[in-house]
């Protein structure tokens, strides 16, 4: 089935960066849209960043562009989301969500997701 292991969180000052990993089994990351997600304590999970091979379409949370990239290794069934330039409202629980190419409205998906990964921003 789908599973999807985040990792790489961690407590970091402000002005510094982490790396964060989503190791997917169960598919082929070439036919699913890819993206990643924050939710800070008493607020909604939101989408930070996107990503569909489809037709390479990105989406980018305005507050990230320039700061955070998002990659994937297909041989590794691996996406990252490098963040630099951390700011303490970049604190959050980060997760890797995942959805059928053929099924996503618009850019991110909104079917499968890991655990999360807690990522602390401190000033």
């Amino acid at each position: 089935q789908v599973q999807l292991v985040e990792s790489g969180g961690g407590l970091v000052q402000a002005g510094g960066s982490l790396t964060l990993s989503c190791v997917a089994s169960g598919f082929a990351l070439d036919y699913y849209a890819m993206g990643w997600f924050r939710q800070a304590p008493g607020k909604e999970r939101e989408a930070v960043l996107c990503f569909s091979s489809s037709d390479g379409s990105t989406y980018y949370k305005d507050s990230v562009k320039g700061r955070f990239t998002m990659s994937q290794d297909n041989e590794k069934n691996t996406v990252y989301l490098r963040m630099n330039s951390l700011q303490p409202e970049d604190t959050g629980v980060y997760y890797c969500g995942a959805e059928r190419i053929e099924y996503v409205i618009g850019t991110c998906p909104n079917d499968y997701w890991g655990q999360g990964t807690q990522v602390t921003v401190s000033s």
